[in-house]
């Protein structure tokens, strides 16, 4: 197995490490009264673009899968890994470990970089010419926002995405308890 491969099957464990990290670390937290609404905003709009993202990937749907150029993915390549990224972002702040945001960010940016490019390279393989279009047309992390193409914020996949995407919500839960124990 590859290099790139290998991050590719393990994405989920390996972007784990810094939230486990945020965990389970309570030296120099931030107490301030703007963590959690920042944090739980950070969280919550990782989530709402996971929730748009899936709704038009149809990945975990069931559904045959074709290149998807819809909803988000008209304005950027990768709208789940940045959701991703936005919701470990959200985590690491809910810890309270204000310092160690740009290193979870570095870190998720760098894996999600890493399985981008071999999931690039797989959907060239499959896509051919409509895929390079796509690539030359639409970013692949900063969304481009001045676009006549419509948002298709909501679809007939909406609550089956909604249902799907909720699981990320317990990713709250450890962090709820963390604040816990520390009281």
């Amino acid at each position: 197995m590859s290099g790139p491969q290998w991050v590719y099957r393990y994405r989920g464990y390996l972007v784990s490490l810094p939230l486990i990290f945020a965990l389970i670390c309570f030296h120099w937290e931030t107490e301030e009264w703007f963590i959690w609404p920042l944090g739980i905003s950070a969280f919550l709009i990782g989530v709402f673009l996971r929730i748009w993202a899936q709704q038009h990937l149809h990945y975990r749907l069931g559904i045959h899968k074709i290149q998807t150029i819809t909803g988000p993915y008209s304005f950027l390549r990768n709208p789940m890994y940045l959701g991703n990224i936005l919701i470990c972002l959200g985590a690491t702040i809910i810890s309270e470990l204000l310092w160690f945001v740009p290193i979870t960010f570095f870190y998720c940016f760098g894996v999600y970089s890493f399985v981008v490019r071999y999931e690039e390279t797989h959907l060239l393989e499959k896509y051919g010419e409509s895929y390079c279009k796509y690539k030359a047309e639409v970013p692949r992390w900063l969304p481009k926002i001045l676009s006549s193409k419509p948002i298709g914020l909501i679809n007939e996949k909406f609550s089956q995405s909604i249902v799907i995407e909720s699981t990320s919500l317990l990713l709250l839960v450890p962090y709820l308890l963390k604040e816990i124990i520390e009281k």
